[in-house]
C-alpha cells in the first residue's frame, strides 16, 4: 500500500487554470478571515471535564472531542506545553472509573497483548516498563489539520492550524518488545494495534473499535509510551499507554493501547479499511492511499493578532516547520504571498527529525496589507506545494498558500 507521499497529486489536484499567487490578488483576498471564533459552539468558559485543566483560552472547542489550539500559541516553545496540546478523540476519551489505579497514582492491571511474535505475550504496564525506556519528541498531527481551508467543506471538524502539536514522549521501545518476545517473523508486513475503549455491546466493534495497522518499517522507531513531556500520561490523550508512531498522522498513534498484533495483512477494522484514506471527491475504499506518513509543512503562528493589524516598523515573523519523516532543513518567508522569498534562521534547540523547529524572520514593514507565507524542505528535497492535495475528507493538506496570512500594517 503506498503512503501519500508516494502518490502521485495529480490522482488528485483539480486544475486551476487562473491560479495566481496571491501577491497579485491583494485587493480579493483575506486569508485571515478564516480565523474562527473563540468559542467555537461551547460557552466561553467551558472546557469538558476531562480536559478541565488545561489553558481554556488557548482554544477554540469545536466539540467535546475536537479541541484546537489557537495559532498564536503553537511555536511559543518548540516542545508544547500538555496544557495546550490538541485534543481529538475518535470515541470518548476513557474515565478513571473505567480503570484501577494503585495509591502512586500509576495504573494497576493494565494489560497489552501481543500477538504475531514467536511467543505471544500479555504484558502489565510495570512489566513493560522493566524492558526499558527511551525518549523521543515528535510532532502530534491530526490527518485533518488544514481541512478548514478546503473549498467543498469536507465532513469533519473543520480544523485550521491547531489540530498539532509537538511532544516529548517516554516509553519502552516496541522493537524490545518484540524482542522480549522471541522476534517475529520474516514475512510480517504490518503493525496492527488496538485501542481498550469499551465499545457498547450493541455496536458492531469493526465498525466502532479504533485498530490500525501500519507497514512494519515503524517498528523501528516506534514507543509504546507512559509519560507525555515529562509527566504522566493523561487519559485525555491515551493512558495509560499509547502507541506512537513518528512521523506518522495522529491517528495512527493508538490511545489507551490494549492490543498490538503483528502480521502480513492490514486490520479489516472500518478505521483502516474505509476511513483516513486519501481519496478522489465522492471516492473512499482500502484501494486509495492511508494517512500514514506526513508531509513536510510550515505555517506562520506569529503575528496573528485577532485584528489582524501589526504596528509598521520592525516585526519579527515567527512560525513552526516539520520535516515530516525527514530533517526539515530551510524555511523561505514570503511578505507578498509568494511572489518573493527570504529564507528564514532556526531557533531554539533542534529535536530531532521527527520534531518541528521554530523558525523566525526580521524584516521592516511599512503600512499597507501584506500575505505572509512559509514554505518549508527537508532533507529529502521534498518541498511544500503551493497548493493542495484535493481530498474528499480534507487530509494531508500542507499548502503554503492555503496557511498564508494577511496582516495590516500601520
Amino acid at each position: 500500500m503506498k503512503n501519500i507521499n508516494s502518490t502521485s497529486r495529480r490522482n488528485f489536484i483539480k486544475n486551476s487554470a487562473g491560479l495566481a499567487l496571491a501577491a497579485s490578488v491583494f485587493p480579493g483576498i483575506n486569508l485571515y478571515a478564516n480565523h474562527k471564533k473563540d468559542d467555537g459552539g461551547l460557552g466561553l468558559s467551558d472546557l469538558p471535564d476531562y480536559v478541565s485543566w488545561k489553558d481554556r483560552p488557548s482554544f477554540i472547542i469545536h466539540s467535546d472531542n475536537t479541541i484546537e489550539t489557537h495559532r498564536s500559541v503553537l511555536g511559543q516553545t518548540v516542545i508544547t506545553p500538555n496544557k495546550y496540546v490538541y485534543v481529538r478523540n475518535n470515541l470518548p476519551s476513557m474515565k478513571q472509573d473505567e480503570i484501577d489505579y494503585v495509591k502512586e497514582g500509576e495504573f494497576k492491571d493494565w494489560i497489552v497483548r501481543i500477538s504475531g511474535v514467536r511467543s505471544p505475550t500479555i504484558f502489565k504496564l510495570n512489566d513493560l516498563k522493566k524492558l526499558g525506556s527511551k525518549k523521543i519528541v515528535t510532532v502530534l498531527q491530526c490527518s485533518g489539520n488544514g481541512r478548514g481551508f478546503f473549498g467543498h467543506a469536507p465532513r469533519g471538524t473543520q480544523w485550521l492550524t491547531g489540530a498539532a502539536a509537538c511532544v516529548e514522549w517516554e516509553g519502552v521501545p516496541v522493537k524490545d518488545v518484540i524482542n522480549a518476545c522471541g522476534g517475529i517473523s520474516s514475512k510480517t508486513k504490518f503493525m496492527t494495534s488496538r485501542g481498550g475503549e469499551t465499545i457498547p455491546a450493541m455496536l458492531n466493534p469493526v465498525t466502532t473499535a479504533i485498530e490500525r495497522s501500519q507497514p512494519i518499517s515503524v517498528v523501528k522507531h516506534a514507543i509504546l509510551a507512559w509519560k507525555m513531556n515529562g509527566e504522566d500520561l493523561s487519559l485525555a490523550h491515551g493512558a495509560p499507554l499509547r502507541l506512537i508512531v513518528p512521523g506518522y498522522f495522529g491517528i495512527n498513534n493508538i490511545k489507551h493501547l490494549a492490543r498490538l498484533d503483528f502480521s502480513q495483512k492490514e486490520s479489516s477494522y472500518k478505521i483502516q479499511r474505509d476511513s483516513y484514506r486519501i481519496s478522489p471527491h465522492g471516492k473512499k475504499g482500502p484501494q486509495y492511499p492511508s494517512c500514514w506518513e506526513m508531509p513536510v509543512k510550515s505555517w506562520i503562528t506569529n503575528p496573528y493578532a485577532k485584528d489582524g493589524v501589526v504596528p509598521s516598523g520592525k516585526v519579527k515573523i515567527s512560525g513552526v516547520a516539520m520535516g515530516g519523516m525527514h530533517d526539515v532543513t530551510k524555511v523561505k518567508v514570503s511578505i507578498n504571498g509568494g511572489a518573493d522569498w527570504e529564507t528564514a534562521k532556526f531557533v531554539g534547540k533542534d529535536y530531532g527529525r521527527f520534531a518541528w523547529r521554530k523558525f523566525e524572520l526580521e524584516t521592516n514593514l511599512k503600512p499597507g496589507k501584506y500575505i505572509l507565507s512559509s514554505k518549508a524542505s527537508n532533507s529529502r528535497w521534498q518541498t511544500q506545494p503551493m497548493e493542495r492535495m484535493e481530498n474528499e475528507r480534507g487530509y494531508a493538506n500542507n499548502s503554503w498558500l492555503d496557511h498564508s496570512v494577511t496582516i495590516n500594517v500601520v
